[in-house]
């Protein structure tokens, strides 16, 4: 799972933030990693959720010459000089992305995954929008765009727009099952992983 940062949800009593916290939780109890960019805000909750509910957690960090440090809720912490390795890491280990209410990184983010399983660059995977009321005038604007013809009515089918963690989950964890064979992977020493 990819959770990007929302500036509003650093603090832990934000619906934004628990909603994370929710997810990490719900995606540990999978069997799955959860991997963020391992800052704060809802990066740092799905981290916790994951952190302390017995499951793996892992988080991207970025160099930044502001706000970016990492949270203390991952078992692995990674730190990249350049977003477009953080990016490709992020995507590729990933079956599915949660995307949570964020800024232009979580936008950056968001449509260049959105574009690559579009064009079929990566495999096709479940992208779950998390928020209406943040992202339905997003999806106004997508469909506008289907109508104008600038993308495919389908594409909007690449998405899922949600506020119920049992649909997210459930959305996931069935494309997950259906589509993939889960077995264990080598461990890679770049990534500094012990055998």
């Amino acid at each position: 799972m990819n959770v990007a940062d929302f500036r509003g949800a650093y603090n832990a009593s934000h619906e934004y933030y628990k909603a994370a916290e929710i997810f990490g939780k719900r995606i540990a109890q999978l069997g799955f990693t959860t991997i963020t960019g391992g800052g704060p805000g809802t990066m740092e909750a799905a981290n916790k959720g994951a952190f302390e509910n017995g499951g793996t957690s892992v988080g991207c960090n970025i160099k930044l010459p502001f706000e970016q440090k990492p949270n203390p809720y991952v078992h692995k912490s990674i730190t990249f000089n350049y977003f477009f390795i953080r990016k490709v890491l992020l995507v590729k280990y990933s079956y599915a992305f949660i995307i949570m209410p964020g800024g232009f990184g979580t936008m950056d983010e968001f449509f260049e995954t959105l574009t690559l399983v579009q064009t079929k660059t990566i495999t096709n995977f479940p992208i779950v929008l998390f928020g209406k009321a943040y992202y339905q005038p997003l999806m106004d604007y997508m469909t506008l765009m289907a109508e104008k013809g600038t993308i495919n009515p389908d594409d909007l089918h690449l998405l899922l727009l949600t506020d119920d963690f049992d649909e997210a989950i459930n959305h996931i964890s069935g494309f997950v099952n259906t589509h993939f064979k889960i077995k264990p992977r080598k461990r890679l020493w770049w990534l500094l992983e012990k055998r």
